[in-house]
């Protein structure tokens, strides 16, 4: 392949601009905000899932005070009741009467019971409630720190993008500058080695960094300037200049 001196050494401008197109989508793919990010994003998805169940298991709670609490009521309503009627003098025969206070006894004894199943499920309920609006104050840090993280994250994609952007405005200066052809060579050796064109500097490669023997200098010395040469190495296209050392 043939391409004149002046177009080969622009392939070294494109290499160098390629270089740092690749820097910056390494640097794009390992933000230190991404691993934050997915951190942050599975604490908060765990705390959602604990409000939730919290929350869940102080509802129950509430339900079965509520019934409890009820029960209580109906017991005592009872009570009130058979207490009226003894009150009343209604009551005159000695058996129903015995039989009244028994039953008065021991739906007050019943009214006791249930009064302190009431205290358990409320103490049961009080810190559940706790525990609900500990996690929910856990997982709202979360979200707002989560928040902070994907802000500096779109920060940092944003500065990356304006620079690529940047970058590859100059590039496609560059590659109006080169040959269809050799550009197309230049294209499937980046794809192949990451880099597509190196200098040969001080009789050394840049792209594997080995010294030519010094048959291969010879063989590059004799070849027309315009001949596309490569590294028999790394197979990079090798680039001539005044700093070659021919």
């Amino acid at each position: 392949m043939k391409a004149a001196p002046e177009a080969q050494k622009r392939l070294l401008d494109l290499a160098e601009l390629d270089s740092v197109i690749d820097r910056l989508a390494h640097r794009r793919r390992t933000l230190p905000e991404l691993a934050e990010i997915d951190e942050r994003s599975k604490a908060f998805a765990r705390l959602s899932t604990q409000v939730i169940e919290a929350e869940t298991e102080a509802g129950d709670l509430a339900r079965e005070q509520a019934k409890a609490e009820s029960d209580v009521d109906a017991v005592r309503t009872r009570a009130d009741r058979d207490q009226k009627r003894l009150d009343s003098g209604a009551v005159t025969s000695p058996r129903d009467l015995a039989s009244l206070q028994s039953e008065i006894t021991s739906l007050h004894r019943r009214q006791g019971d249930l009064e302190e199943v009431v205290l358990e499920i409320m103490e049961r309920r009080e810190a559940a409630d706790t525990k609900v609006t500990d996690l929910v104050a856990k997982r709202d840090e979360e979200r707002a720190t989560l928040s902070t993280a994907e802000d500096r994250r779109d920060a940092a994609l944003s500065e990356i993008e304006k620079e690529s952007g940047e970058v590859q405005g100059r590039r496609a200066g560059v590659v109006g500058d080169i040959p269809a052809d050799l550009l197309k060579l230049y294209e499937k050796l980046r794809e192949q080695y990451g880099v597509g064109a190196a200098m040969l500097h001080g009789g050394r490669c840049q792209g594997c960094k080995v010294a030519l023997s010094i048959a291969e200098m010879n063989r590059i010395k004799a070849a027309p300037h315009d001949e596309v040469l490569r590294c028999e190495e790394c197979r990079r296209i090798l680039v001539r200049t005044a700093e070659s050392g021919l």
